[in-house]
């Protein structure tokens, strides 16, 4: 079977999803073009670490990102996997190392802000307010926040249920002023965008569920916002085991990189705590 069959097969999978399909299709093109004329089964584990070194020389002249080139290295291992077999894919990594990220949490003046900054008259005012304070409050990623149905919020209990990626659930605490933004919402803005039987908690103009792009709208980067309820908790005082739950994170080591945030609780964790500091 040539290339374009493996690759023509791959992409009409129906467990991808379009978002998936389309990224892939530009990885495959690559891939293609790099195999030029021979068949994917040259593909074993030298091909992989030539074609990584091929994606590599192309970084080293400024055109690829190291994220870009583990993501097309990913989908070669996907087509192989695939179109071959899992037994052809090759243990080791081949991506390059990435650079460690540390998280942009904004201060507690600018979530202040940004909250204030969405004050107004209306429902819709008032569902945007209690929608960003409760992506504040629970330490919420975007789809979980838009993805919320009006049982997940427990003013008794004082808690969210919240369905995270993969299918992971978990139950955040509901803080005091998200709790009274939201019941506000549900008291006086919500009955107003209702049409007919629809759970979602937050509810658009036409009575549908948010989609993320709305919250985008509201405020252009909300995962500042979940970045900036990990640091605040770990300044004052949570410990990342803590976090990691609320977060949802499956790995410590993700949490992890909150802790080179805030080098100065560190210290004083070491000050009060170490005989000899």
């Amino acid at each position: 079977m040539t290339f374009q069959a493996h690759a023509d097969r791959f992409l009409a999978s129906p467990s991808l999803s379009e978002q998936t399909r389309r990224a892939y299709r530009a990885d495959v093109r690559t891939l293609g073009a790099w195999l030029d004329g021979r068949p994917l089964e040259t593909l074993d584990a030298r091909g992989f670490a030539e074609y990584a070194a091929f994606l590599g020389r192309s970084r080293s002249g400024g055109k690829l990102a190291p994220a870009t080139i583990a993501r097309k290295l990913a989908s070669a291992r996907a087509l192989v996997r695939f179109a071959l077999g899992p037994e052809r894919v090759p243990d080791t990594s081949l991506s390059p190392r990435r650079p460690r990220r540390l998280p942009d949490a904004p201060k507690a003046p600018e979530v202040n802000a940004i909250l204030e900054a969405l004050d107004g008259e209306g429902p819709l005012a008032l569902r945007n307010r209690s929608l960003v304070e409760l992506v504040y409050s629970a330490g919420l990623r975007s789809a979980e926040a838009v993805g919320l149905d009006l049982g997940d919020v427990d003013f008794e209990q004082e808690h969210v249920h919240v369905r995270g990626k993969g299918g992971k659930d978990r139950v955040v605490p509901l803080g005091e002023e998200a709790a009274l933004w939201v019941a506000r919402y549900l008291r006086d803005a919500r009955p107003l965008l209702a049409r007919g039987a629809e759970s979602a908690l937050f509810l658009s103009t036409r009575g549908r569920r948010l989609d993320t792009s709305s919250l985008r709208r509201l405020v252009p980067h909300p995962h500042r916002l979940r970045h900036a309820f990990a640091t605040h908790l770990l300044e004052g005082g949570a410990d990342l085991r803590t976090i990691q739950e609320l977060l949802g994170h499956s790995s410590l080591s993700t949490t992890q990189v909150y802790s080179h945030v805030d080098g100065r609780r560190l210290r004083r964790v070491y000050d009060r705590s170490h005989p000899r500091s």
